[in-house]
């Protein structure tokens, strides 16, 4: 973010007041040794014609003498009474421009500070973009990952279960194929707004790839939980799915689960295995499939399974 604005305060220019005042101290203190020499060269003079015998100095001489001192030395008070002014209107003027530097230092900080803060924006903004699906906005896999090892650490210091599920869309490929990539991403998008809408603020849902969905369920407290949850994410995406110009569409889905910590203990092999469970679900009642549901030995094995111990 840039700005034609100059953040730096204007300096504080020396006003012409003090540069004046300085220099009516130097006349007035030229003025002032003026007149002290000439009343001390008054009573010099009346010293010496005291010594030579004479009784008095002329009456109108000393007065006249006194005088012209006493005019001398108002001079100088009058002098000092101006450059008093003189400092006082330069104080006033500092003060002034003192006041104009600190309301542009407030503002320069004031605009710096507006500044950071767009910037500490638009960077979390680039950062989020690049931990979000850009066709959909949901988190993508590098952010659910770490979401999912933060749960991991969590479930083990709480003693708390987890469950990740993978969700892969019947049919998706096909959508692509017939009605172009910009009707399957707007199936895409849709899907993804109602797994959110499911979606506890504790859970995560992200998109693995283009038909694929991972869903993180934190806590679920029991695998009758989960069965339930499932069947809900199927049944809202079964429902028809408004594709604009083309008619309403159906896409089915299936979904396979993974436990922890019986089926996995790192969000790795939680993944691999809810993906195994998926492939199988594909031949299950009820579209969804635990991975401990598969028989031990028989992992690899044709899809068969029932999808029972999950009740709905």
């Amino acid at each position: 973010m840039t700005s034609d604005r100059n953040p730096t305060a204007s300096p504080v220019n020396e006003p012409a007041s003090l540069v004046l005042a300085v220099d009516q101290t130097h006349d007035v203190k030229e003025k002032l040794e003026l007149c002290a020499d000439n009343l001390g060269s008054s009573n010099d003079v009346a010293k010496n014609r005291k010594a030579l015998g004479a009784s008095s100095l002329s009456a109108d001489k000393t007065l006249a003498n006194n005088e012209r001192v006493q005019r001398e030395v108002q001079e100088c008070a009058n002098d000092l009474y101006a450059l008093t002014e003189t400092l006082i209107d330069g104080i006033a003027e500092v003060k002034a421009q003192t006041r104009v530097a600190l309301a542009e230092s407030q503002d320069a900080l004031a605009h710096t500070e507006a500044a950071l803060v767009s910037a500490q924006e638009d960077e979390k903004m680039a950062h989020r973009g690049t931990l979000r699906d850009s066709a959909t906005g949901l988190p993508n896999r590098d952010l659910f990952d770490d979401r999912v090892a933060h749960a991991i650490a969590l479930a083990k210091r709480h003693n708390w279960t987890l469950a990740v599920m993978l969700l892969k869309l019947d049919g998706f490929e096909t959508l692509d194929d017939a009605q172009g990539h910009a009707e399957a991403s707007r199936a895409s998008r849709e899907i993804g707004r109602r797994l959110l809408q499911q979606a506890r603020a504790e859970d995560a849902v992200c998109r693995n790839s283009d038909d694929e969905f991972l869903y993180l369920l934190v806590n679920p407290q029991g695998n009758e939980n989960v069965g339930r949850i499932a069947a809900g994410l199927l049944k809202s995406i079964d429902q028809p799915i408004d594709m604009g110009t083309h008619p309403q569409r159906l896409i089915n889905a299936s979904i396979g689960i993974a436990s922890y910590p019986d089926d996995g203990t790192t969000g790795e092999q939680l993944i691999i295995n809810a993906d195994i469970a998926m492939r199988r679900a594909k031949g299950s009642s009820n579209g969804f499939l635990s991975y401990m549901e598969l028989a031990p030995g028989h992992v690899d094995a044709a899809p068969h399974a029932t999808g029972g111990q999950f009740a709905t």
